[in-house]
């Protein structure tokens, strides 16, 4: 089922006045993809992903769910989220402790008054498929985290719905557990082919679970794409330095000079095009103050006679496994780049070199 939200705000009262967490947005979710929303708390994803369910009205706009209007401010249409065919699954588990797996897993069944034989039928076949069902006799306080959230989404997908949302769902889990998950998530949505959307505020999630995914900023879509796209081509700073670990280096400089000869000034020294891939995201005719974004991928040592080279002062060497982290002060800013086999000594003054830079104004 696809969906599609146009024009989409949403604000509330309070003691402070009118809040808006969402502003004007637009999205399509196509049929039977892994959509992720990615922001920072507080970005408005919750609240986006609470109005596609049901939980909460749209102030302004529509909702729709494969062409069939779902909410509408104009015409004072809300459908309620029970009659979405909408599962939910959160943060904390919210499994009924009274209640043994089987029982968990098979209340939505028997509220929608199925028969006993479906019901037992649908609860076994959804546990084989979440690799639970030897805990089926188990009550909740009995499980781990990770056995818990399984069973969470056997619930939530047991009453096989058109549309499966998650809020954040991996965050109560440890690191090593939470990889694991990942990559269960990713394989049983492809099994079911259930269009997803997954809310997240960690971008390795991100990156790893979704087909395409929405940055937020400030309750407004900043950039839809792939997550290679997102990666390679980010359409602004903040986008470029969410994504990434480390994040993309931030560094001051200039654009400046007439077309013939156009100058890229950053710490002191002069990019030569030739040698540095300039993505830019000022028009061609741009001069003054601009960010230089560059992955730390595409950083390398340059020889200490290269006079095009920025000159940097090394503050600390970051051991992270197989990889070390350099941290260089330049007169641009604090320069984050992999070490290449190659680690300087702490306070040696080394020369810099860019593969690529993407190129955004200075706000």
């Amino acid at each position: 089922m696809n969906i599609t939200l146009e024009h989409v705000s949403k604000h509330f009262i309070s003691l402070r006045g009118k809040i808006s967490v969402l502003d004007n947005i637009d999205l399509e979710v196509r049929d039977g993809e892994f959509f992720v929303l990615l922001g920072p708390s507080g970005c408005g994803k919750s609240t986006l992903l609470n109005v596609i369910a049901g939980l909460e009205k749209p102030t302004n706009g529509k909702v729709l769910f494969a062409g069939d209007t779902v909410a509408n401010s104009i015409e004072n249409i809300f459908i309620p989220p029970g009659k979405r065919n909408v599962a939910m699954v959160f943060q904390s588990y919210a499994l009924y402790p009274n209640m043994s797996v089987r029982q968990n897993i098979s209340f939505p069944l028997e509220i929608a008054h199925e028969k006993k034989e479906v019901i037992s039928r649908q609860v076994e076949e959804t546990a084989r498929l979440l690799s639970i069902e030897d805990l089926l006799n188990a009550m909740p306080a009995e499980l781990s985290g990770g056995q818990r959230q399984r069973v969470a989404i056997a619930r939530a997908i047991v009453r096989k719905p058109s549309l499966f949302l998650l809020d954040e769902p991996l965050s109560n889990l440890d690191a090593k557990l939470r990889v694991a998950m990942r990559r269960e998530l990713k394989m049983l949505q492809r099994r079911l082919g259930i269009t997803t959307i997954y809310v997240t505020h960690d971008q390795i999630e991100a990156m790893t679970l979704g087909d395409r995914v929405a940055v937020i900023q400030n309750g407004r879509i900043a950039q839809v794409g792939t997550p290679a796209k997102l990666y390679a081509d980010p359409d602004n700073p903040f986008i470029a330095s969410f994504l990434g670990n480390p994040p993309m280096n931030m560094l001051s400089g200039a654009i400046e000079g007439n077309d013939s000869d156009r100058q890229f000034l950053c710490g002191g020294a002069k990019l030569l095009p030739n040698t540095t891939a300039m993505h830019y995201k000022v028009g061609a005719d741009y001069r003054g103050p601009v960010l230089f974004g560059v992955r730390p991928e595409d950083i390398s040592l340059a020889s200490e006679n290269d006079s095009n080279a920025i000159k940097a002062k090394v503050m600390t060497v970051e051991s992270i496994g197989r990889e070390k982290l350099i941290y260089a002060q330049s007169g641009a800013g604090v320069i984050v780049f992999f070490s290449g086999g190659i680690q300087p000594a702490e306070d040696a003054v080394i020369g810099i070199k860019f593969k690529n830079a993407h190129v955004f104004a200075a706000s």
